[in-house]
């Protein structure tokens, strides 16, 4: 499955992998990567278009390097998402070095409405990469444990 919502070059999609999900984010900047790939992963849960951006959620990590980075991030968002019984479908995310601050919009989960297919445990090391294709998009994926 993939996704355009962006229209900018920017996309999110999943690949397969064995019993988990592969989520990918490709644009233009490693920002946008990151929070295509954020999208990608609620989209296992629910289609992103139907969550409300209503609620911001403050959102930190830090690491070594971009890959650890962005296993982080995924990771925070799984623990927001848990924690808070939350959806997010909107991402501002900001870099300084290796830490990310970032602000995360959704809403409480609605069953009825978004009826939630897994929940996602958390995201892996398998698959894992972050950094520029052949076209000069960056790429943030790797396989998020469902």
């Amino acid at each position: 499955m993939t996704n355009n919502i962006a229209g900018n070059g920017s996309y999110w999609e999943h690949f397969p992998h064995e019993a988990d999900m592969g989520v990918r984010g490709v644009a233009p900047s490693k920002t946008a990567a990151f929070a295509q790939a954020a999208l990608a992963m609620t989209a296992i849960v629910t289609d992103p278009k139907d969550i409300v951006p209503e609620e911001a959620v403050a959102v930190q990590c830090e690491a070594p390097d971009d890959e650890l980075l962005f296993v982080d991030w995924l990771n925070s968002l799984v623990y927001e998402m848990a924690t808070r019984k939350m959806l997010f479908s909107r991402f501002a995310i900001k870099f300084d070095d290796h830490r990310l601050r970032a602000t995360a919009w959704g809403e409480k989960v609605n069953v009825a409405r978004h009826h939630p297919a897994v929940e996602i445990k958390g995201a892996t090391y398998t698959a894992l990469h972050v950094g520029r294709n052949e076209q000069g998009q960056w790429v943030a994926e790797t396989v998020v444990d469902v």
